[in-house]
């Protein structure tokens, strides 16, 4: 009787293991409905409308988490919203995705460059120049933002400095 009763376990197990497996995707194939949302998004960011294009990004996010030119394209629009820090953690789930994507390594960079952050903006430098073996556009953009250097910001004491005292 236990026997009869581990082997009908066993037989369970194998056949829902067996289910499961065979109705998953490849990790290659992205969704359709997401590529679709995709491709509106891109139309939106072109026509500026940026919110449209964010909204339309983050579902096809949430319609399929592995669509790493979706979480590259959001970090672009946040980028152009002037969100360098939002911009460097969706590049980062890009790069989780696939590490050797050179558009989400120099626009991580461009956005660290923003932050002031110009040494880990030198390290995606690098790995872009390894993975391109030659010049490539990139590596190009990328060391031409580092030698840009980040952007001067005004400080309160610095706006106070320069206006003259009031009698």
């Amino acid at each position: 009787m236990r026997l009869s009763s581990l082997a009908a376990a066993a037989a369970l197990a194998v056949v829902s293991l067996s289910t499961s497996l065979s109705g998953q995707r490849p990790d290659n194939q992205i969704d359709a409905r997401s590529m679709q949302l995709l491709e509106q998004a891109r139309g939106l960011k072109a026509a500026g409308n940026l919110d449209g294009a964010t909204d339309m990004l983050e579902t096809a996010v949430a319609v399929d988490p592995r669509n790493r030119s979706a979480f590259v394209l959001l970090a672009e629009v946040a980028d152009a919203r002037g969100l360098p820090g939002k911009a460097i953690r969706l590049y980062r789930e890009a790069l989780l995705l696939d590490p050797n994507d050179t558009r989400a390594l120099r626009g991580q960079g461009e956005a660290l460059v923003q932050r002031g952050a110009v040494a880990r903006a030198k390290d995606n430098l690098v790995k872009i120049k390894t993975l391109c073996k030659s010049e490539c556009a990139d590596a190009s953009a990328l060391a031409a933002q580092i030698a840009k250097g980040p952007p001067a910001t005004v400080t309160t004491a610095q706006v106070d400095s320069k206006t003259p005292p009031t009698p």
